[in-house]
């Protein structure tokens, strides 16, 4: 199941790679072993997508001198606390980041650097962020508790797609929602969703205009929408 429609950003925010209002690209997958399922078929869409356009707007990135991204067929997936010790222990961070619950923006870059440099891809899977960092419809990881089946998609430095493995049992949705002070009756709408069963599954979506940006080598992700809506700027 897929969607392409409008979302809205509901924090705060006031970068060059965000916006108020921008295109999502949403998928959700069904009957998943685990949240590999996802990650490789967010793969095959982006080598779809790559393959496309180098094939049908040849012009077009000749005329802006862009260079599409090399994909791989194995992508280079690392789980948070390895990026850390990955780019601590090859001094590719001027800061220490072990231990933090997510990516340093020159983390983010260091280590799409590393994958290119050492894998031939622009592209890196990072996986298992903390279970209080992620919404809480990620599903808890089975081995540790604390982190979750979730992951981001990074290229050339940024982050393009959160996705992962979804919480798929009734009771799970409760015990977690308690666990983090929220009332489960108040979800009763989404809760019901699940009561009869639901199969594992999971998904992902990406950014339109960011992952566009990345495709060009445009460092403002605004200039990637027609009507770039920011916190400064709502109307057209």
């Amino acid at each position: 199941m897929f969607e392409i429609a409008p979302a809205y950003r509901a924090e705060k925010h006031n970068t060059s790679r965000h916006l108020n209002e921008y295109i999502s690209l949403d998928v959700e997958m069904g009957f998943i072993k685990g949240q590999e399922d996802v990650m490789q078929l967010e793969a095959r869409l982006l080598q779809h997508i790559i393959k496309t356009v180098s094939e049908k707007c040849a012009h077009e990135l000749n005329l802006l001198g862009a260079t599409l991204p090399v994909l791989p067929h194995e992508v280079p997936a690392w789980k948070l606390s390895e990026v850390h010790e990955i780019l601590f222990e090859n001094h590719l961070c001027e800061a220490d980041h072990r231990g933090e619950d997510d990516l340093a923006p020159e983390e983010e870059r260091a280590i799409c650097k590393y994958a290119l440099d050492t894998y031939g891809s622009d592209f890196v899977f990072v996986t298992h962020f903390p279970s209080e960092h992620r919404a809480f419809y990620a599903m808890d990881d089975p081995e540790d508790p604390t982190l979750t089946l979730s992951f981001d998609l990074l290229m050339r430095g940024l982050e393009i797609t959160s996705g992962g493995q979804r919480i798929h049992k009734e009771q799970d949705y409760r015990d977690k929602m308690i666990k983090r002070g929220m009332n489960p009756d108040n979800f009763r709408f989404y809760l019901d969703t699940f009561k009869n069963g639901m199969p594992p599954h999971g998904g992902f979506a990406i950014g339109l205009e960011r992952i566009t940006a990345c495709f060009l080598g445009i460092n403002n992700v605004k200039e990637c929408s027609m009507f770039p809506r920011d916190i400064n700027r709502v109307a057209p």
